[in-house]
């Protein structure tokens, strides 16, 4: 049997890889896919024989320029950039991304919703039309635990009596701090598409309590008992290998590799693509050392440094690349490190904001790499 599927994406490209491999393995069973997302990623789904929706009465945007459309979140960087990013990006965003996908639904029927977990609307229109619903957590697995520290505080799982007394302490702050200022704007949003109070405080409200696909590994995830039935670790999402246009210097990489250089691949991700923050320190550090340093910039490539050994794109496929490198050297893009992962390469992590230094803690208590803080 199959059905008509909505896919509501976030469009990041974050959000947006692992969402298009939901979409393609939708559509090589056989349903009908519906991607929701803005326009710059339209045609990823499109190119997957999905059949795309652009963002109407939500604010889309492009995500190398986040402050054009929403200013409240200026250079992106720092604590209070990330909470104008959760509140005007993802959540105020989801009125008009609910208003959106309820209209698609009147012109042609779904069966299910299947949603990026920040892609509020998604969540949202499913509970008001009552269809069924699944979350694809796409970063790191935030549902709140009793048995962890709270999301977002950086600490890792308590091991002592007293550790676990912080963690209880902390708790109760966190509850109260998303009581007095986040659940009055969730509250606020879902008021203007028709919805009531939620029953479940914060975030964790927003995921499908029928399942949640939490993309990544337990391995990579802190242990707790009181994990819902409803999620399942599905590992690494992507969308099936496709042609690339590789750069002129690849076989030196080629040759690099089968010779014994050291490869070291280094990626400041896609969001925030300044070269200063980790690109520029890798290149300089690893100078003089016999290493080949090879650089992803995410866009054009502007700021980074030119030495006999790095070379640069704007982007690689990892299924190409990672088989060629001995370390990555990543900021922490939750996607970028399950494909390291899953490639068996060590990992050294800087992470400075939203889900990133979550991710860099779960790296080094994992084992699979560094964590410079």
């Amino acid at each position: 049997m199959t059905a008509r599927v909505l896919l509501p994406v976030l469009p990041f490209a974050g959000h947006v890889a692992p969402m298009a491999g939901v979409a393609a393995e939708l559509v090589r069973r056989g349903h009908e896919v519906v991607a929701y997302t803005g326009a710059k990623y339209g045609p990823r789904f499109t190119a997957l024989g999905a059949d795309w929706e652009p963002w109407r009465q939500a604010p889309d945007f492009d995500d190398a320029d986040l402050a054009a459309t929403f200013p409240q979140v200026g250079s992106g960087k720092g604590a209070r950039a990330g909470r104008a990013n959760g509140e005007h990006v993802v959540l105020r965003s989801g009125v008009g991304q609910t208003r959106d996908l309820v209209a698609l639904h009147e012109r042609r029927p779904v069966d299910a919703v299947v949603t990026d977990q920040l892609s509020v609307g998604g969540a949202l229109a499913a509970e008001l039309l009552g269809l069924p619903s699944a979350t694809v957590a796409v970063v790191p697995l935030v549902l709140g635990s009793r048995h962890l520290p709270p999301p977002g505080t950086r600490l890792l799982p308590a091991r002592t009596a007293a550790g676990r007394a912080r963690d209880a302490v902390l708790r109760g702050v966190a509850a109260a701090g998303t009581h007095r200022l986040l659940d009055p704007i969730i509250t606020d949003v879902r008021a203007q598409v028709g919805l009531g109070r939620a029953a479940v405080s914060g975030f964790d409200g927003l995921f499908s309590s029928r399942l949640v696909l939490a993309q990544g590994v337990p391995g990579l995830d802190y242990p707790r008992p009181d994990l819902p039935p409803s999620v399942s670790y599905v590992g690494r999402l992507a969308p099936p290998p496709a042609d690339a246009d590789l750069p002129a210097w690849w076989p030196e990489l080629q040759e690099a590799r089968a010779g014994g250089r050291p490869v070291v691949h280094v990626s400041q991700g896609t969001l925030h693509v300044d070269a200063g923050d980790l690109i520029s320190p890798t290149v300089a550090a690893l100078a003089g050392s016999g290493a080949l340093v090879v650089v992803t910039t995410g866009r054009d490539g502007a700021g980074t440094p030119e030495a006999p050994h790095v070379r640069s794109a704007p982007f690689l496929p990892h299924d190409r690349l990672l088989p060629l490198v001995d370390v990555m050297v990543s900021n922490g893009g939750w996607g970028g490190v399950l494909a390291a992962v899953a490639a068996g390469v060590p990992l050294v992590v800087a992470g400075a904001d939203l889900d990133k230094p979550e991710v860099a803690r779960r790296v080094a208590w994992s084992g699979a790499g560094l964590d410079l803080r």
